[in-house]
């Protein structure tokens, strides 16, 4: 996933409904569903979540409260707004491989930003893109935003790669700051317009 953290709880805000858990399908793909977190996707993605590998450039392993938390907050805003964190999994064997969403981040308000959060066995497999490309269709097409954005710290060539792959175009670099620590992100964009371009050629 690009990086920091998009779905924390002061990012996303409270969820007042009684179950956090579920809901319908959101999107699938030619090879993955994207859906709600369920309560059994807690322990898989909590294990992601502390992986010292994948959260090199998310701000350190979190513990599973702080997952749990985040995947009900995130759960809450999709909702709420129709776009958030969700649960990736493959549609040929139901294997749960991560979480890519549109979300907020408290440095860019104004702004939905792309991410993506995988188990480091299924990187390298193209998921990440697939499953992005299909929040970019919804973004532009369903949600109607005219710009979508996503970050990555500079060092992180997996997540640039990606961006890339996505057609999406690097901005601006800037120094960030999150818990004490500076670090410093490249912010990558694209417009609805680039995207419909895109489409209709079938160039990225």
């Amino acid at each position: 996933m690009t990086d920091h953290d998009p779905t924390s709880p002061a990012a996303v805000g409270p969820d007042s409904s009684a179950d956090p858990w579920g809901g319908p399908t959101i999107m699938q793909t030619e090879r993955l569903v994207l859906r709600p977190f369920r309560r059994d996707d807690v322990a898989l993605y909590a294990a992601i979540s502390a992986d010292p590998e994948v959260m090199r450039y998310l701000g350190g392993p979190r513990d599973p409260a702080y997952t749990e938390e985040q995947m009900a907050d995130s759960n809450g805003t999709l909702r709420r707004t129709g776009a958030g964190m969700v649960a990736v999994e493959r549609r040929d064997d139901g294997a749960f491989i991560g979480a890519v969403g549109l979300s907020v981040v408290p440095w860019f308000p104004d702004d939905l930003q792309l991410g993506w959060r995988l188990v480091p066995q299924h990187w390298g497999h193209g998921y990440a893109t697939e499953a992005a490309r299909a929040w970019l269709a919804h973004g532009f097409e369903v949600l109607g935003w005219d710009r979508l954005t996503a970050m990555a710290d500079v060092p992180n060539l997996r997540s640039l790669a990606v961006m890339e792959r996505l057609g999406m175009r690097r901005l601006h670099e800037v120094d960030l700051t999150e818990d004490g620590e500076r670090f410093r992100v490249a912010v990558y964009g694209l417009t609805a317009g680039a995207w419909q371009l895109q489409e209709a050629t079938g160039r990225r």
